[in-house]
Formats: C-alpha cells, sequence, structure tokens
C-alpha cells in the first residue's frame, strides 16, 4: 500500500519533559515496527536527542548534551568486525566526522540496514548525499518539530534544513522572552508561573487565578532588559545567568547570547480566557517577520 501521508508540524516546546513527551508521540503515531533509518535534522541545542530519547526509551545515546561518548563508535567497530551486535544505533554526525568521512560512516549505516538493524543519525543532512538508500522518517526542529515520511519525491533533508535552521531564531527569541517575562512577574511578588503553552513565534504563560499586575509594566521591564543587552548564558541543565542574575529554567540551550537579539517583543495587552480550563493566558511575541513553513514537494 503505497502512504499518503505528507508531514505533520508541532510547536517545539521547551523543556525536558515535553519534549521527551513529544518525542513518544511521535513514535506512537508515526513510527513503525519496520523503520529502519531515521534521520534528525535541527541546530545544537534543539532537543534532537531529546526527542530521539522520547521516542526510543533505553537507547543510550553515542553523544549529545550531557556529555555521553561512546568511543570507539558502536556501528562503525561492529562493521569492522562484521558482526551487528545492536539492534538500534545512534549516530550524531556532526560529532563523527570529526573522526570519520561521511563515505565511511555511511557504508557502516548501509551494513547495518542490509543486516535488519534500525539506525538513528542526528544531522541527517550531512549524511543523505552519501547514501545509497532513504530514510523512513525525517524529523526536523527549529521553532517547530517537522515529521515526514519522505518519498521517491521528497521531501530531502535540504528542504528541511532550509527551514529549521532559519526559524529556530524565533524559538531562542520567544524562550528568552519567556524568561524575561517571568522574571519581571516574580519581581512583583508572585510565583513563577507554572504552566506553558506555545504560540506561533511567541509564548504562553498559564494562571489558575487572574493576577492583578500590569501588564504594560511587564513589557516596560523587559524592553529596558532588551535595551540593556545583557548577556544570557548557559549554567546547567536546570539553570540560564541573564546578566549577572542566576534563573531557573527548563530549557537553557535554547537562548539567545545576548538580550539585545531579541526582536519585536511584545505582549497582548489583556488577558486571554480559556473557558475550558479556567485559565488566564498572557500571550507574547517576538519576531518582527513570521517564518513561512513550506515543503515545496507537496
Amino acid at each position: 500500500m503505497v502512504n499518503s501521508f505528507a508531514h505533520s508540524v508541532y510547536y517545539a516546546p521547551r523543556g525536558k519533559d515535553r519534549l521527551l513527551s513529544l518525542g513518544n508521540n511521535i513514535s506512537q503515531f508515526y513510527l513503525s515496527s519496520n523503520d529502519q533509518l531515521i534521520g534528525l535534522i535541527g541546530d545544537a541545542g534543539a532537543g534532537k536527542s531529546l526527542l530521539i530519547k522520547g521516542m526510543f526509551p533505553g537507547l543510550i545515546l553515542t553523544n549529545d548534551d550531557e556529555g555521553i561518548n561512546m568511543r570507539p563508535l558502536p556501528i562503525f567497530s561492529d562493521y569492522q568486525d562484521g558482526k551487528p551486535n545492536s539492534h538500534t544505533y545512534h549516530i550524531d554526525m556532526r560529532f563523527e566526522t570529526a573522526f570519520k568521512q561521511p563515505w565511511q560512516l555511511a557504508e557502516a549505516i548501509e551494513y547495518a540496514i542490509k543486516n535488519e538493524r534500525r539506525v538513528i543519525v542526528e544531522h541527517y543532512n550531512l549524511l543523505e548525499d552519501h547514501l545509497n538508500i532513504s530514510p523512513e522518517m525525517l524529523i526536523g526542529i527549529g521553532e517547530e518539530v517537522i515529521v515526514t515520511r519522505p518519498g521517491v519525491f521528497g521531501p530531502y533533508s535540504k528542504e528541511i534544513a532550509d527551514i529549521v535552521f532559519k526559524s529556530i531564531k524565533y524559538r531562542r527569541m520567544a524562550h528568552t522572552a519567556e524568561d524575561l517575562t517571568a522574571m519581571a512577574i516574580e519581581k512583583r511578588g508572585y510565583p513563577r508561573p507554572p504552566l506553558h503553552s506555545d504560540v506561533k513565534s511567541g509564548f504562553v504563560l498559564l494562571f489558575e487565578d487572574k493576577p492583578d499586575f500590569s501588564i504594560k509594566e511587564i513589557e516596560q521591564e523587559v524592553k529596558e532588559h532588551i535595551k540593556k543587552n545583557e548577556k544570557v548564558s548557559y549554567v546547567d541543565d536546570k539553570h540560564i545567568k541573564i546578566g549577572d542574575f542566576k534563573y531557573l529554567c527548563t530549557g537553557p540551550r535554547i537562548h539567545l547570547h545576548r538580550t539585545g537579539e531579541l526582536e519585536g517583543y511584545r505582549l497582548l495587552p489583556e488577558f486571554k480566557i480559556d473557558t475550558k480550563q479556567n485559565l488566564f493566558l498572557l500571550t507574547g511575541f517576538v519576531g518582527t517577520e513570521h517564518s513561512q513553513f513550506k515543503l515545496s514537494t507537496f
């Protein structure tokens, strides 16, 4: 039967738990037990490793943001020994091309697949031109998560890479703006907003009770941080620094380098009301333009 699925698009969430959950959903909705080659495309820190962990619980990654580094590379050493010992292999092309040529890695991957193994490849766009086989699934991670099952006419990794590498700046801006907004809210004596949601080129903070702070004052304070062009830096997997202030953050790798890089920050002047969940929504937007997601083959 011919697969007529084109692609699905999700908001790319922040935070470990939400990325793991999205990975789990993707595996349940789109992954087949017969899929052997899965490629992921996205910038460093975009959340590829967490999506993989959500899709394949228990899989040990050869290299990721937490510093896991398996040497020698299992898929390559098994290829050289002629003994594919694992059911599922992971490879980070950006990292491994520092040690091996892409064609060498492609040979090892094709060998594993011919022996009915599964291979998950990060930075798949660095590999595609060296393979004689096509992936069953491609996932791009930028401002949004794009899930595709390529056919004869694509989409190809370059198309997805063009989208996600261009759009990641909106996600970094949105996450930085969200933390700056939450900081300003906490300064007014309110607890850290516990609930978050997503909107294109922006963020949503959810409250069970309607706060009585001035949205205009919050917006103005954040704009002062932007004007100061403060440094934003990663501290650990739960914290960032904005200027000299250490701040709790569930997605510390997805930020701008400086607050002055944040463009077009604005808050909706009134709370939106979610009548189904009885929540009050504070919504912010970033950017002076909106990226358009188009896969030319569809």
